[in-house]
């Protein structure tokens, strides 16, 4: 629907002044200030935390590695380090090997906050429409979520809340002075410094002996159209509605004692033993690990109390993996070495192999 433009709302530009932008105050939003951002709002009342519901019971085990599969994934983690010799990897025998097997527990909750703020856009003709009706309230206006636990931003102009507004930076005429001339319309030609001449006795033929050039910024006319308004010399003002769309996610691993640095886990995946995804999900319930029973509790609770009062909960999804961890030990010219596999990916830590140099120098 369209509306028929109000009055003007200033009074005309005078040259070398800057017109005041007035801006309105629209029902509902008297609050916000011109030039500072409204911050979020808060949403409807709070959601109460879930109750209790059956979870399935899972297997948590996990398969022991091979001694093949241990030996396979040394072999490539091996072969992909050009100067290391493979003969430790292939022939190096292996004396034992010791599951440290982990859990990762993961809680995302997927957020939706609002913010207002006053914005301006050059004005092509577009249809003014404030105080026709009032304007609906910031979480009022439907604004289509991206797919679930995807970040997104998007930006809404709140309806009713359009007028019409003088450009400031040049003063509602549509031009603005050329920097690079300093509004002059020619430069110092450099060719010359400025002198009109390349010699003593000869004229710079670049600006005709003149020392100055045309501006190839503003082609000679001392002004360039308004960046701001896009020569228009009038703005369509109005409220903007910032809606983003946030996948908060948290971590815990399950601390072990195999020797292996927590932050190598990050880069890897686990077999998913449990996934619960539901408007707002409940802690875990009937764990093997008392540790990770808590920390769910924890972190629920947690994201409850953090996300509820600044946005929107849409979505909570709990997972746990568990990440395999093996710690194998090899001998190799009678001395003792050790290599972990761990993930999905079968990545391998070996920081003490003892063949890591086979380059030779001709």
């Amino acid at each position: 629907m369209s509306y028929p433009p109000g009055p003007a709302m200033y009074p005309p530009p005078v040259m070398g002044m800057q017109a005041p932008v007035m801006y309105n105050s629209v029902p509902g939003y008297e609050g916000l200030v011109p030039g500072a951002s409204g911050g979020f709002i808060p949403p409807p009342p709070v959601q109460p935390m879930p109750t209790p519901d059956s979870q399935p019971a899972q297997d948590w085990s996990i398969p022991a590695l091979s001694e093949e599969a241990a030996r396979e994934a040394f072999c490539k983690h091996v072969d992909s380090n050009c100067c290391w010799s493979s003969g430790p990897a292939k022939d190096g025998v292996i004396t034992n090997k010791d599951q440290f097997n982990t859990y990762r527990y993961r809680l995302e909750t997927y957020t939706e906050s609002r913010k207002t703020d006053w914005a301006t856009k050059p004005y092509d003709g577009q249809p003014v429409n404030a105080f026709t009706q009032p304007p609906p309230g910031p979480w009022q206006i439907p604004v289509t979520p991206p797919d679930m636990f995807k970040d997104c931003v998007k930006e809404v102009e709140v309806p009713y809340t359009s007028s019409i507004k003088p450009c400031e930076k040049c003063t509602a005429t549509g031009k603005c002075a050329c920097v690079a001339c300093t509004a002059a319309g020619n430069k110092m030609c450099e060719n010359c410094s400025g002198s009109g001449k390349v010699s003593a006795e000869e004229s710079c033929n670049s600006c005709n002996g003149t020392g100055r050039k045309k501006c190839s910024d503003c082609s000679g006319h001392g002004v360039k159209e308004c960046e701001t308004c896009k020569g228009k010399g009038q703005l369509l003002s109005y409220i903007k509605l910032t809606v983003e769309w946030k996948n908060n996610v948290e971590d815990y691993v399950a601390e072990q004692a195999s020797g292996l640095k927590m932050d190598k886990l990050d880069s890897v995946t686990g077999k998913q033993l449990f996934k619960d995804t539901k408007y707002m999900v409940y802690p875990l319930m009937g764990f093997p690990d008392q540790n990770m029973v808590q920390a769910s509790d924890r972190m629920v609770r947690d994201h409850h109390s953090k996300y509820s009062q600044s946005a929107r909960i849409l979505q909570q999804q709990q997972t746990v993996e568990l990440i395999p961890i093996t710690k194998v030990g090899y001998q190799w010219q009678g001395k003792p070495y050790i290599y972990y596999v761990y993930g999905n990916e079968a990545k391998v830590k070996a920081d003490d192999y003892p063949e890591t140099c086979c380059c030779v120098i001709l």
